[in-house]
């Protein structure tokens, strides 16, 4: 099917921010310019990809089909359209990783980056680490820093491992006097348990070990930051669930309880979407970190 390119174009800005008056003005182009492209591009394609309200503009399900294929494939034409333009320089270098991994791992070497290439734009996207994967698999970002074992993440896009970890339970000597003690998994559950929220993969890890134990997990309160998860368990609301090197400089108070059971090891690997051709950045800011 032969349809123009700018269809597809008009098609996505509309799409990604679901007004027609917006994405006029991101084209440079009048409003009917952009209702009548819409109307071309449905009627070649025999759907209607919108549902039009005076409030509001909606996708239907196949306008939400054709944008799941349309966003990768606009992002590669900028990131291609970006390579060609800094042929000269190095390009931006777009980093994504979630908050813990960014303040605990990431910031040296952002640093160091920083340092030896002050004129490249540095641009740091926060997220958990599924959401991480999904943004590297749509081409939005040039490399990822997430936790492993990750569901989104493909075996083939990682680079290699920066960084092994333990995952420890840490809890407050004051509220939970359990220093000294050996607890089994069954045990621990009898105390309210603080960690990640189901969104996160280190909530996928702990269910799935609970369960490999035959046991149900039911934390008393979920967050989306370790750094909080950590404050809650300092002032006694519960034993907090957060790798082993956020305990480094935390408060004397703190401490890691013992377990019976063998939490295994994991990793922080660095990823890149192998079937994206890498800036010249990325692979500068590749050279600096470590590999284990």
């Amino acid at each position: 099917m032969d349809i123009n390119y700018e269809l597809y174009k008009v098609f996505y800005h509309v799409a990604t921010t679901l007004s027609f008056s917006e994405a006029s003005r991101r084209l440079f182009i009048s409003q009917s310019a952009v209702s009548q492209s819409i109307r071309s591009l449905e009627k070649k394609l025999n759907q209607q990809l919108f549902i039009r309200s005076t409030k509001k503009v909606k996708l239907t399900p196949a306008g939400e089909l054709l944008l799941k294929h349309i966003e990768p494939a606009m992002n590669l034409i900028k990131r291609g359209e970006d390579q060609i333009l800094d042929t000269v320089n190095l390009g931006q270098l777009h980093i994504a990783a979630s908050d813990t991994i960014c303040r605990y791992f990431l910031v040296p070497y952002l640093k160091q980056f920083h340092e030896l290439y002050p004129d490249v734009p540095i641009k740091v996207t926060n997220a958990t680490s599924l959401a991480c994967a999904d943004l590297m698999r749509q081409g939005k970002v040039d490399l990822v820093f997430t936790n492993t074992p990750n569901s989104r993440l493909p075996e083939e896009d990682i680079v290699r491992v920066v960084c092994k970890f333990k995952d420890v339970f840490a809890g407050s000597e004051k509220a939970f006097p359990l220093k000294g003690r050996t607890l089994t998994l069954k045990e621990l559950t009898s105390y309210p348990i603080l960690m990640l929220d189901k969104k996160s993969t280190t909530s996928e890890y702990l269910h799935d070990i609970f369960l490999q134990h035959q046991l149900e997990l039911v934390p008393q309160i979920e967050l989306s930051s370790n750094d909080l998860l950590l404050d809650l368990a300092k002032i006694g609301l519960g034993i907090a669930f957060v790798p082993d090197y956020m305990l480094k400089n935390a408060d004397p108070e703190i401490y890691s309880l013992k377990l019976q059971e063998r939490i295994p090891e994991r990793q922080i690997v660095v990823a890149v979407n192998s079937s994206i051709p890498q800036l010249p950045s990325t692979d500068r800011f590749l050279n600096l970190l470590p590999s284990l």
